[in-house]
């Protein structure tokens, strides 16, 4: 029985719950995956616009929470007694409100639209990670890019660099992002206690990103700082995650 005991170790978060946002997109989506697989935490939260249907026994066993991004404060009970947050929030820059003008018959030019972008890329998410805070979250990992810097005359990654500084500033954590975005193919998650950045040259898959960021929110448990991981360091973590599940 002790042997049985031995073989079997304990995940450091299993008595603490997590929440995700953004879970309908392609990092998010994997994010809940992972989780689900390995089942690290007491309960999961997925928090968005609109309930999903999930046909897998796995997944529909996760608690679901509709919330209006445009009246967040609203919800803010949702955070309640959530220890992890992974956000995931984001769109691309053909999602951020991007119309298309044709010029000629041959010639298409596409204009990205600040404001959508901004609204959901900036202000949902540093909303979200106050009001998670405030409720006592004690990591919250979000989905950056690579080349993020508020200092950046491009808008979206000087969003994304803004974002970054300001959740630092509220004393949160970078995590791991990557998604197959064409020029902006990092990963970077902010959060409370620990941060990871995981900026890299090349694509990586969003399986990847995504066991590496459950395995950092495992990794910062009781451990705070800020850590920066290229894109080698992304792989890293997520073999170490496959190796801690094979030993589960």
């Amino acid at each position: 029985m002790s042997g049985d005991a031995e073989k079997t170790p304990v995940s450091p978060l299993v008595n603490q719950s997590a929440f995700v946002l953004g879970y309908t997109g392609e990092v998010g989506k994997e994010v809940v995956k992972e989780l689900a697989a390995r089942n690290p935490f007491s309960r999961v939260v997925l928090i968005g616009r609109r309930q999903v249907e999930y046909e897998d026994k796995t997944l529909a066993g996760l608690t679901q929470s509709v919330v209006d991004f445009e009246k967040l404060d609203d919800h803010a009970d949702v955070f309640k007694n959530l220890d992890v947050g992974f956000c995931c929030l984001g769109t691309t820059r053909g999602k951020a409100g991007a119309v298309s003008n044709s010029t000629s018959s041959t010639l298409t030019i596409s204009v990205l639209q600040p404001d959508g972008f901004v609204r959901v890329d900036h202000d949902y998410v540093m909303q979200s990670a106050k009001l998670a805070k405030a409720q006592g979250c004690k990591q919250f990992h979000v989905v950056s890019s690579q080349g993020a810097s508020k200092d950046s005359s491009f808008l979206y990654p000087k969003v994304k660099g803004e974002v970054e500084e300001e959740l630092k500033s509220v004393g949160l954590l970078l995590c791991d992002r990557t998604e197959r975005r064409p020029f902006e193919s990092v990963g970077r998650f902010l959060m409370r206690p620990v941060a990871a950045l995981f900026p890299t040259v090349g694509s990586v898959p969003t399986s990847i990103v995504a066991r590496a960021m459950v395995q950092m929110a495992r990794d910062a448990t009781g451990h705070p700082g800020v850590t920066t991981l290229e894109n080698k360091d992304i792989h890293r973590v997520a073999g170490e995650a496959k190796q801690t599940q094979s030993t589960q």
